[in-house]
């Protein structure tokens, strides 16, 4: 029983991490309205918290692994909480970018320690294990789409600063429950940290995620984003062949060389880039082509949700312990492919209802199964860094879509891409995923 309260607390840390990336959008417009910034300012109030969170989810992978993972995860819950108030009190623009950025340094801490808390609190029912996966991996999946649907409430209906402070609740119960029910397991000794490591892949990432971050304000030929892309690629290269040398690897690269974790990420990245164009370009159409306000935006995004919970439970609780990732992933894929050529209709009933719900279901099928992929096997000591390489794939991915997609003009040609993005996510991850059930077991 215990187990499955850590899995309550741990689904609503998570939930409150993934919500932050959506809520905010929608509370945009009426912040700046309200603290009076120019409107190219918004985009850093995104990017600034994409930085933050993308670039330092290694470190606080690794920080869980060596300090412990409850206490990273209290960490990052309580300081969230903490950027939460400042952000929602915001006088202005300063304050606001501030506390965005102060939320992804603790998203950073928070996210890795959750999976890797889940991954070794179900380590040995393989079952019992893919039904945990699978709640999770629909909190995942859902979580963008709950965030629009609560950011257009709690905008329309109070203010935009309740899409900051709403964390505070959510943060108060997983604090409390951390505390009282989360079991950390066994951790290594401390040992001397991976210093260039961490150094170069910290200024790597920031490098890719804030170059393809100004794309569009700047252009895919302006040196402000080549540059910055280029000499982030070049350090990453640098951060694998420190690792390669390193006594006490930031990222052992033992990680990513399985195959089936490699397969996790990487199938994981490529989806992440196409995940992108259903939440934000949906949000402009449903906007903008149909006028829908607010709120209406939200709950047209509920059958989604439905979905999205249905498939991944389903897969993670039945089907994913019997087959493993192979089959799932890749169907899960051509859904959301079939689901993006779907939305080339224009109204919602015929349209983006069916649409919505297909992909959805094959979101569900991607979430679960490749969470669960993503750190099986892995031994306790390198359960942070699996789970933060999980986040790092999503964000890079996302970063890459943002960038990609906002640069295109019109939804449909948005979509049709996207459609393309899924089936090659299809292709990898049918012939990448090694065959059969994951391992459940640690890592000798």
């Amino acid at each position: 029983m215990s187990r499955w309260l850590a899995l309550v607390v741990l689904s609503l840390a998570q939930l409150m991490d993934i919500l932050d990336s959506t809520i905010v959008t929608i509370a945009l417009p009426t912040a700046q309205r309200d603290l009076g910034f120019p409107a190219d300012n918004r985009q850093w109030i995104l990017t600034g918290y994409a930085l933050a969170f993308g670039s330092l989810l290694l470190l606080g992978g690794r920080l869980s692994d060596f300090f412990g993972r409850k206490r990273m995860f209290l960490v990052g819950v309580g300081g969230f909480a903490v950027a939460s108030a400042f952000g929602g009190a915001a006088g202005d623009f300063a304050t606001l970018l501030a506390a965005r950025i102060g939320q992804g340094v603790f998203a950073a801490l928070l996210a890795p320690a959750a999976l890797s808390l889940l991954s070794v609190t179900f380590a040995e029912d393989a079952e019992e294990r893919g039904r945990a996966f699978g709640i999770f991996g629909a909190i995942s999946g859902a979580g963008g789409a709950i965030g629009l649907l609560l950011g257009g409430v709690l905008t329309q209906g109070l203010s935009w600063r309740w899409c900051l402070y709403v964390n505070l609740f959510i943060a108060a119960v997983a604090f409390v429950g951390g505390i009282v029910v989360l079991r950390d397991g066994d951790r290594p000794a401390r040992v001397r940290p991976d210093i260039a490591g961490t150094v170069t892949v910290v200024l790597g990432l920031i490098g890719i995620v804030y170059g393809l971050g100004t794309a569009e304000l700047h252009g895919w030929s302006d040196l402000r984003t080549i540059g910055p892309v280029v000499a982030g690629s070049a350090l990453i290269g640098a951060f694998v062949a420190i690792e390669r040398r390193a006594a006490h690897p930031l990222l052992p690269l033992r990680v990513i060389m399985d195959r089936t974790r490699g397969a996790a990420y990487l199938s994981l990245g490529i989806c992440g880039t196409g995940m992108f164009a259903v939440f934000l370009f949906l949000t402009y159409h449903l906007t903008t082509a149909l006028g829908f306000t607010p709120v209406q935006t939200g709950l047209a995004f509920l059958p989604m949700i439905a979905s999205v919970m249905a498939g991944a439970v389903f897969s993670g609780a039945v089907l994913l312990p019997r087959t493993g990732p192979r089959p799932l992933v890749p169907i899960g894929c051509v859904l959301a492919a079939i689901g993006m050529v779907m939305l080339t209709g224009s109204g919602y009933a015929t349209g983006i209802l069916p649409a919505l719900l297909v992909t959805g279901v094959g979101f569900g099928l991607i979430f679960g199964p490749v969470q669960n992929a993503a750190t099986s096997g892995v031994g306790p000591h390198d359960a942070g860094v699996a789970a933060a390489l999980v986040t790092t794939a999503q964000q890079i991915g996302g970063s890459i879509g943002l960038a990609v997609f906002s640069s295109l003009a019109g939804d449909h040609v948005v979509f049709g891409i996207t459609a393309v993005v899924f089936l090659v996510s299809a292709v990898v991850a049918a012939t990448v995923f090694r065959p059969g059930p994951l391992p459940v077991n640690d890592m000798a």
